[in-house]
């Protein structure tokens, strides 16, 4: 198979996410009000977002979490970095975006909480310790309603914009907060566990789906506006804020990782506080940015930073899940020696 297939197969996401994209901004330029109208009327970010975060919620094993309680410092380091550390990056580079609905998107991006699937999936793939990255997930979502509001509030002084700061909490409150503790409490039962572990892929990729739905709609409202005023980013307002996303999660991933070093975390440890420290969910930050209550009326293109971001994220973890697992075999590969050594 040649590489780009493979590439393919493997990241069917992305590879639909780009297609999705350029599609959509496609029909939104030709297709014109009606036809826009057509599509999005049916996709309300709202109740989508609550369904794609009841499901990813509803298929994580939470039972692990009392190990993560027992030494908390991980969790407690890795939410610091993710919901305090980076959200004033994302604020120190709005003044560098050419773009006014890339500043506040990248804003966005920088506020949400951890990402609900990836950060677990991604630190088991790197051999790390899962359950400290469950724990930050949940840490984190729970308490965006309060976090992400003050954040965004905070940051968008500088752009004049009017942040309906209550209508955001209330929705984070019932579009988060409740179907994440919903599903985690109807894990409780042993045939809801059951049924979510049988049905984990389908509901993921089920999952995955709404979040292709509402990137759709996105980029054919952004089409749309293009078509109608005549004006959208320019190439170098694309690479600015991609850059800027890109060495957002570095940044974060190497200070979450050294940090934990510094405070003498196990490697495993410091491998769930990196990719938990650094990641960012997709359907909060999608959910903001499009609300025409919040964000979308007035900067239809603010979604694009919180897509980038999630695509970089992608990239560049999985390369770092590979190094971390050589790692971590070879660090069990020096302890055995070690152990076999002081026996001889």
């Amino acid at each position: 198979m040649l590489w780009w297939m493979r590439f393919i197969t493997q990241q069917w996401f992305l590879s639909i996410l780009v297609v999705m994209i350029a599609g959509g901004m496609t029909l939104g330029a030709k297709g014109g009000p009606d036809t826009v109208m057509a599509i999005t009327g049916f996709i309300s970010p709202g109740p989508v977002t609550a369904i794609v975060l009841f499901l990813m919620a509803f298929t994580l094993d939470s039972r692990q979490l009392l190990d993560s309680f027992r030494f908390p410092q991980p969790v407690l380091w890795a939410s610091c970095v993710n919901m305090v550390l980076l959200p004033l990056m994302a604020w120190g580079l709005m003044s560098w975006q050419r773009y006014p609905d890339f500043s506040v998107g990248l804003m966005i991006a920088g506020s949400v909480p951890c990402t609900l699937a990836a950060a677990s999936v991604w630190t088991r793939k790197g051999s790390g310790n899962d359950a400290v990255s469950l724990l930050v997930t949940l840490l984190t979502n729970g308490t965006c309603f309060l976090m992400t509001p003050f954040w965004l509030s905070f940051a968008t002084q500088s752009v004049e914009v009017e942040l309906p700061t209550a209508d955001i909490i209330s929705k984070l409150i019932y579009v988060v907060l409740l179907p994440t503790a919903v599903a985690q409490i109807l894990r409780f039962s042993s045939i809801c566990r059951e049924f979510a572990l049988r049905r984990k892929t389908a509901m993921g990729v089920l999952a995955q789906v709404l979040i292709l739905s509402m990137i759709g709609t996105s980029a054919c409202q952004g089409g749309l506006r293009l078509s109608s005023f005549g004006a959208g980013p320019t190439i170098s307002a694309v690479v600015m804020v991609w850059g800027c996303c890109l060495g957002i999660h570095i940044v974060g991933l190497l200070i979450s990782y050294n940090g934990g070093r510094l405070c003498q975390f196990s490697l495993e440890d410091r491998i769930a506080v990196a990719f938990a420290g650094s990641q960012k969910t997709l359907p909060i930050g999608i959910l903001l940015a499009t609300d025409a209550a919040i964000f979308g009326k007035q900067f239809p293109f603010a979604v694009f930073p919180m897509l980038m971001f999630h695509a970089t994220q992608l990239f560049v973890d999985t390369a770092v899940a590979d190094r971390f697992s050589k790692w971590v075999a070879q660090s069990k590969s020096d302890e055995g020696n070690a152990g076999l050594a002081t026996e001889s």
